[in-house]
């Protein structure tokens, strides 16, 4: 009932720059929080970054100063943008959202499908 689409993966040189993003629809009456995870094969999947819908925001410490998450509300959108790449960003990239949905106002939880980041020369 709710869907994740996301776009902005790629390959990108040591210290460059990219911004994922990823939209939410379907049958959405509001969304708590937003999230990004990565995950490098045989490693398990880490939380990189997490906004509220009040704004409240965290990082893994490793990103800190590179990487900023942000959304917009009315777009049901989520932004992770990634400066000063390195190697070790390498990952797939995966966004998270909970909420409440319209119907019964039953609460939902959703990832979508990944993107690959690919850091090198």
């Amino acid at each position: 009932q709710v869907q994740l689409v996301e776009s902005g993966g790629g390959l990108v040189q040591p210290g460059g720059s990219l911004r994922l993003s990823c939209a939410a629809s379907g049958s959405i009456f509001s969304i708590n929080a937003m999230r990004w995870h990565r995950q490098v094969p045989g490693k398990q999947r880490e939380l990189v970054a997490a906004i509220t819908r009040g704004g409240s925001i965290v990082y893994t410490e490793s990103v800190k100063g590179r990487f900023t998450i942000s959304r917009d509300n009315a777009k049901n959108t989520v932004y992770l943008q990634m400066n000063s790449l390195k190697p070790d960003d390498t990952a797939v990239y995966y966004c998270n959202v909970d909420g409440i949905l319209v119907e019964g106002a039953r609460s939902f939880i959703s990832w979508a499908q990944g993107t690959q980041v690919t850091v090198s020369s």
